[in-house]
């Protein structure tokens, strides 16, 4: 089984990351992610036709040569990922650079894995009950970007990562204790550091808007989070008087607290985000938080009209940006949820059943940037080869989903393969036509 030649085009920019061998098996593996049904490493194997033995071409390496690119080649993830964001930069143009912050779950049974504790589940958790699971917390970093293809909708593309190990886990099997925000802060200064003369602007949840991140940012890093309703706000501090004794000031008059300036006049606010039309009461303002005090924000309180969620409260570190601007900007982090969804729902994201530290924080990410990588290629050259399926009960559905991008993939690898078999005489189209079918179908 081969891929279609534009998909291993785009692979072959990454080559300089790995060694020749390593990129060869690193070929197999991605072929065999891309049509196994489970994502093991003997899955990915006979689904690639790669088995010593048994392929077709008799050239196969043995089976440990393909455990062992985890495990123990030497090659390195965050090399790997920056040059699969070197692959996102052309279609970013010279504006700023959107990135999106947050952490997901992967469950995992065993506990001889690396790694592993008991973390939030937001899937089975509801608002009023957390409950926990099983499994590795990793922390990821996405470059936002729209493609003409679709120009309406933002597509997140991971490219960093950093596996989170609680303190619990630390403290039994020992190492260094970072949280996640430290982790996070982590990947923003490597991946400002490769790219020092762009501006990047992160957007995560509030567990990534605490002062350890907003007063670690890079200097070439902008940061757009959530609030609590009570946060304490402070004005600008004023201008020090001539001959004033004593240390000065850090901070300046106290301002009212997002609940507090909802209780004030409020302007009303339409937005079309998160896929429908969200009516508001907003009120906002410029202010400086108490722990980041020297750090000028944005800050906008929301009071959903529409909807059912209750009220919120957002701010940006580009302060002479508008209420309508921040609130947009905080929507485009939906597009990390879906990427985490469809990672795990179509490449098995947590189904690699590596153990030791090495393979663990490779294999799973792997999953990751194979998403990635099937969204550039649509977006270079799959959407012209896709074909829309028949879907009656889906009249509003305007655009290919992530599901429909691998079936595309999938669809234009056999047809290659099936047509260098240059099949001739009569039926061979309908042979080619019904193989096809049965493919999408399958997909």
């Amino acid at each position: 089984m081969n891929l279609v030649s534009s998909f291993v085009e785009l692979l072959q920019q990454l080559a300089f990351v790995m060694t020749a061998p390593s990129f060869a098996s690193l070929l197999t593996i991605l072929t065999g992610w891309v049509f196994a049904r489970r994502r093991t490493i003997t899955g990915m194997l006979l689904a690639a036709d790669a088995v010593k033995g048994g392929s077709m071409n008799g050239q196969a390496k043995h089976h440990s040569a393909y455990h062992r690119l985890f495990a123990a080649a030497r090659w390195s993830l965050d090399e790997l990922g920056l040059a699969v964001f070197d692959l996102i930069e052309p279609w970013l143009g010279d504006e700023v650079i959107d990135l999106a912050l947050d952490d997901t779950l992967a469950r995992k049974r065993g506990r001889k894995i690396f790694g592993v504790g008991m973390h939030h589940d937001p899937l089975l958790s509801s608002r009023r009950t957390a409950l926990m699971n099983w499994g590795h917390s990793w922390v990821v970093l996405g470059v936002i970007v729209r493609f003409p293809f679709c120009k309406q909708r933002c597509f997140c593309l991971p490219v960093l990562f950093r596996l989170y190990v609680s303190k619990k886990t630390v403290a039994k099997k020992g190492g260094w204790y970072r949280t996640r925000p430290a982790l996070a802060v982590d990947m923003l200064y490597l991946l400002c550091r490769h790219r020092p003369d762009r501006r990047f602007h992160a957007i995560g949840d509030s567990a990534y808007g605490g002062q350890s991140v907003l007063g670690e940012l890079p200097p070439n890093c902008d940061l757009t989070s959530r609030l609590t309703l009570e946060a304490r706000l402070y004005d600008a501090v004023p201008p020090r008087r001539p001959g004033t004794n004593g240390r000065p000031r850090r901070r300046g008059r106290r301002l009212p607290t997002p609940r507090q300036m909802l209780g004030q006049r409020a302007r009303r606010l339409t937005l079309n985000i998160y896929g429908r039309r969200d009516r508001s009461r907003v009120v906002d303002c410029v202010a400086r938080v108490h722990a980041v005090p020297e750090r000028p924000l944005r800050v906008v309180a929301v009071e959903p009209l529409t909807g059912g969620r209750t009220k919120q409260v957002f701010y940006s570190t580009r302060h002479q940006a508008s209420a309508e601007d921040v609130l947009t900007w905080y929507a485009m982090r939906w597009s990390i949820e879906e990427t985490n969804q469809n990672s795990k729902m179509h490449l098995g994201f947590e189904e690699p059943p590596g153990w030791t530290r090495r393979a663990v924080e490779r294999s799973a990410p792997m999953a990751m940037l194979l998403y990635s990588l099937i969204v550039l290629w649509f977006a270079r050259t799959g959407h012209r080869h896709y074909r829309k399926p028949v879907r009656p009960w889906y009249r509003g559905k305007t655009h290919a989903s992530f599901a429909d991008m691998l079936a595309t993939l999938r669809r234009l690898s056999i047809q290659e393969q099936v047509s260098s078999l240059r099949l001739s005489g009569r039926g061979s189209r309908k042979v080619l036509k019904t193989i096809l079918h049965a493919l999408q179908q399958a997909a």
